[in-house]
Parts: C-alpha cells; sequence; structure tokens
C-alpha cells in the first residue's frame, strides 16, 4: 500500500492531497489514462459536478478492473476548464475517493480536445506485481 508522506520542511498542502507518495519495491504501477465526464453509451453528463463524478467513477472502474481501488492512487493530475471548477473539484474528489490523499496536480487549462468537456482526470495506482504475459 502506499504510504503519504507530508513533511514540514515544504509547503502543506492546500486541499485534501499529499505532498508525495512512496511505493514500495516489488509492486506494479498502474497508468489510467485521463478520464472525462462521458458514460459508457457515450453520453456526457449534464453538468460540470456531474462531469466530475463521471470522471472519477471511469478512474474507479478501471482500476476495480485491476482489483484496486481509490486507496491504491499514488497520483492524480486533473485538468479542469474553469477556475469555478476549482471548489466542485475538491467536493467530488474528497467524495469519491473516501478521504483518500494522493499526490495530486491540478491544472486549470484553456479547453480540452472536446470544447464540451470541462474535466479530466489520470492517475497512477499501485498493485500487487504479477508477471505479464506477452501477446501473441
Amino acid at each position: 500500500m502506499p504510504v503519504k508522506i507530508n513533511t514540514t520542511e515544504a509547503p502543506a498542502p492546500f486541499s485534501r492531497y499529499s505532498q508525495a507518495m512512496r511505493v514500495s519495491a516489488g509492486r506494479d504501477l498502474v497508468f489510467v489514462s485521463g478520464q472525462v465526464g462521458v458514460d459508457l453509451k457515450g453520453k456526457l453528463a449534464d453538468s460540470e459536478k456531474g462531469q466530475h463524478e463521471q470522471c472519477w467513477r471511469n478512474v474507479l472502474a478501471i482500476l476495480a478492473d485491476q482489483g484496486l481501488g481509490a486507496k491504491d492512487i499514488i497520483e492524480m493530475t486533473v485538468y479542469i476548464t474553469t477556475q469555478d471548477g476549482v471548489p466542485i473539484y475538491r467536493e467530488v474528489r474528497d467524495e469519491m475517493l473516501g478521504g483518500h490523499e494522493a499526490a495530486s496536480t491540478l491544472l486549470i487549462i484553456s479547453g480540452l480536445a472536446n470544447p464540451d468537456w470541462l474535466v479530466e482526470i489520470a492517475v497512477t495506482a499501485e498493485a500487487p506485481s504479477f508477471v505479464v504475459e506477452p501477446e501473441d
């Protein structure tokens, strides 16, 4: 399980995240590509908060497929398109991660690949090691 690192020798986090995370040797990393607020049917959530919630549902579904959960996230990179989205992001993140505090980078950008998308979330998670079989 990743270990949270917070030192008094650097500025404290501005919300619920960690300054850093430490991962043990012999563990695998799972890199989840940026997820947007679109459901399995391709429908975009109809509100900014809804897009944030759907992004996290998508991230957590991918992790669950690998036997992982929110507590396994060691780093998250989040892109939002409005300053007003910061409190929404923090509220939804805290709810969806159940208090887990991974390392985090939040960027406010001018736009995503689709102008209707307001948020995109990518994460890295820690997993028990296993042997990956080469594809034929």
